[in-house]
């Protein structure tokens, strides 16, 4: 039981224990971190893995070379692509079905609604916004399937939004993960970089909303 204990920690918290894994598994650590941003996008039972701490802490031990930042980034970007995909056909294949589910301790009801709201409330643009948002970024294309929105539509989006989170978050560890002040804030760092790559989303949102309103 101890040993079963230790994995789960292990696995919920892979940001802490990365560089450990990677000393003990090598080339390995490529192939299990696909698994876990491919579960994490792809899985709505798993929505509480490592996301966004993970890419930067892979991305600052690339920079120690202990990873090659450029199969990290193509690794990561297609377990993310791949995921959400995954997510969206069955979303898509259950539908409404769904509706009639309750909470139990696969399947979080309450986290579903909210972004189900969302989505009908701010449409493609969810997208790429939640691809930085824990949560949101699991159940996103898991919705967009349910709500059958087109594929034509959601697989460009998906593909930009990936591209953006995967790049942004391992490139900012790469150039930034080993000073010392931002190791020791990582919480704070991660949530500014969030802040910043949604900047551009937010305004283009906004003017959006600008042009419409006086169109009306």
């Amino acid at each position: 039981m101890e040993l079963i204990a230790q994995f789960i920690d292990i696995v919920l918290h892979l940001d802490k224990y990365l560089a450990v894994v990677l000393a003990d598994y090598g080339n390995w650590i490529y192939a299990i971190l696909f698994l876990i941003i491919f579960c994490e996008t792809g899985l709505v039972v798993t929505p509480f893995l490592p996301g966004d701490s993970l890419l930067f802490v892979a991305g600052a031990l690339a920079a120690t070379g202990g990873m090659d930042i450029t199969i990290l980034i193509t690794t990561l970007f297609v377990a993310a692509v791949l995921g959400d995909n995954t997510n969206y056909w069955i979303g898509r294949s259950i539908g409404q079905r769904v509706f009639r589910w309750e909470q139990s301790r696969f399947f979080n009801r309450a986290a579903f609604d909210k972004t189900h709201s969302y989505f009908e409330s701010h449409g493609g643009k969810t997208i790429i916004i939640a691809r930085f948002l824990p949560i949101f970024r699991t159940f996103t294309p898991f919705v967009a399937g349910v709500a059958k929105m087109t594929y034509s539509r959601f697989l460009p989006l998906d593909i930009l939004g990936g591209a953006i989170w995967i790049g942004s978050l391992c490139l900012a560890g790469y150039w930034f993960g080993n000073i010392p002040f931002i190791k020791n804030n990582l919480s704070f760092v991660i949530l500014g970089i969030i802040a910043i790559s949604l900047v551009p989303i937010a305004i283009g949102w906004l003017r959006h909303r600008r042009t419409a309103s006086q169109a009306g």
